[in-house]
């Protein structure tokens, strides 16, 4: 078999600013909801997977926190991950956003990242743009000879999904499937059941209380006989006031919170779930070391 036609596998990873559509483009490229997806900056705390397994290559996608400057030890951590999981890449996606593109913290950004992987432009957001202002933003990144493809797209449309996934099988190295066919992640259930929860929390509160959010899965029991899996989180926030701010009145923010989570789970684990949340106080926990790590955000 040529190499040209030899099955291909690889790492790619996805970067940018905060809020230029990271996640939505993940979501988009496996085909199913991975992502937390908010209108809110940084609602991506950590790298997450995704599998797409065609007839001729493997694409491990990669989604990583925005990158920016930290203000506090978990974005630190957030911004690491984003580094590291781009310096591990045999492509790096880089996404900005085609209503502001071109900006300078993109060209910044892009400087900073490591020049080893292919890179690839990924205009996001062209829906919402005039079709003839994106000439001006490719030629604008044309000219910084750094990427080795210019893919527009709409990833909360999915328009140019498949051109995307095209233009980076030849950039694949030739390598077997490293997962099976059917597998969409390599994370495990409980991660995508806490950012479901989480998401909601983003999606519900406003101002820092979704920003001092984390969500924990104390107990996860899949009940045969009952046909039904029980689920029991907790949401810790760093003050009382945002404790009592995500129960509500008479508990009904909490309620809401739990009714959309749940909905979503039992989309994802394609059966009915019985979710039980409660909300705890870790003073500060952001800016605590050991916090950020139980709460999983402390591994690169």
């Amino acid at each position: 078999m040529s190499e040209e036609n030899a099955f291909r596998a690889g790492y790619v990873t996805i970067v940018g600013r905060p809020n230029v559509g990271k996640s939505t483009l993940l979501n988009a490229l496996v085909g199913q909801k991975l992502a937390a997806v908010t209108n809110k900056p940084q609602t991506t705390r950590t790298r997450i997977s995704g599998i797409v397994t065609a007839e001729d290559a493997q694409y491990v996608f990669l989604d990583t926190p925005g990158i920016f400057t930290p203000k506090y030890r978990l974005q630190e951590h957030m911004v690491r991950s984003a580094y590291a999981a781009a310096k591990g890449a045999d492509i790096i996606l880089f996404v900005v956003d085609a209503v502001s593109a071109p900006h300078e913290a993109d060209d910044d950004l892009l400087a900073r990242l490591p020049s080893g992987p292919v890179t690839m432009l990924v205009l996001n957001k062209i829906d919402r743009v005039h079709k003839p202002l994106l000439l001006p933003a490719l030629e604008h990144y044309a000219a910084l000879e750094r990427f080795a493809e210019y893919v527009p797209t709409s990833a909360r449309k999915g328009d140019g999904v498949d051109n995307l996934l095209a233009a980076m099988r030849p950039h694949l190295p030739v390598n077997p499937q490293m997962f099976p066919e059917d597998q969409v992640s390599d994370l495990p259930t409980r991660f995508f059941v806490a950012e479901t929860v989480r998401e909601k929390v983003f999606l519900r509160t406003r101002q820092e209380v979704p920003y001092a959010s984390s969500v924990v899965i104390e107990e996860f029991v899949e009940d045969a006989g009952a046909s039904r899996t029980f689920i029991r989180a907790a949401i810790y926030v760093e003050r009382s006031t945002q404790k009592g701010i995500i129960i509500g009145k008479q508990g009904t923010m909490l309620r809401d919170i739990g009714r959309d989570a749940r909905q979503d789970i039992e989309k994802f684990l394609g059966g009915p779930v019985f979710l039980e949340l409660f909300v705890g106080v870790r003073d500060g926990w952001r800016d605590h070391e050991q916090a950020i790590r139980e709460f999983g955000y402390g591994a690169l």
